[in-house]
């Protein structure tokens, strides 16, 4: 077989893996966001929160700060939460993950902290108000978690986690207020 017979398969075969995969492309179309992720863009960006905790098993009463820098992951199936919070029981360093549960038609969200800690917990949204519920196990007891946000503008919302024991009523651990940071306009020359 001549060079040119040769490049011409080898031109021939890679015409037709092209071709193929433009056809594969076509009839399996790459997953998009559906609208229930885009309402987790009111959390993108720089969020200044402060609040006040209530003693309790998570750590000692006082007050607490912390920043929280949300964006979506590639692809934006996934708002990434980078946090850092001064608590009374010490500085914490964490990181989380927000999605949709389409199947279940719930919000999700994973968080690991610089305590050891792991959460998971599902949220609904209803109008301008976030309700996320977790089960954790506490000395060997199941404890609901319930963490409320209520969006008072675009920039602001009060937050609320309580707890309450298997058959027990709701107590307050801490709660506050988070402020997304706007960027001030570049200084005229």
């Amino acid at each position: 077989m001549s060079l040119d017979a040769k490049l011409t398969k080898r031109l021939a075969g890679a015409l037709l893996i092209a071709l193929l995969g433009a056809f594969a492309a076509a009839q399996n179309p790459s997953p998009k966001p559906g609208p229930e992720l885009k309402k987790l863009d009111y959390f993108t960006g720089t969020w200044h929160l402060t609040g006040t905790m209530n003693a309790s098993p998570f750590g000692p009463a006082g007050k607490f700060t912390g920043t929280e820098n949300n964006q979506w992951m590639p692809g934006g199936f996934f708002l990434l939460s980078h946090n850092e919070e001064t608590m009374p029981a010490g500085k914490v360093k964490g990181f989380s993950v927000f999605g949709y549960d389409s199947d279940a038609k719930a919000y999700t969200y994973q968080a690991y902290n610089s305590m050891g800690e792991a959460e998971s917990a599902r949220g609904i949204l209803e109008g301008n108000i976030w309700t996320w519920t977790s089960d954790m196990k506490w000395q060997g007891k199941v404890v609901h978690g319930r963490f409320t946000v209520r969006t008072t503008s675009a920039t602001a919302y009060d937050f609320k986690f309580e707890t309450a024991p298997e058959g027990g009523d709701w107590t307050t651990v801490m709660e506050g207020k988070a402020t997304k940071a706007t960027t001030a306009p570049p200084a005229k020359k």
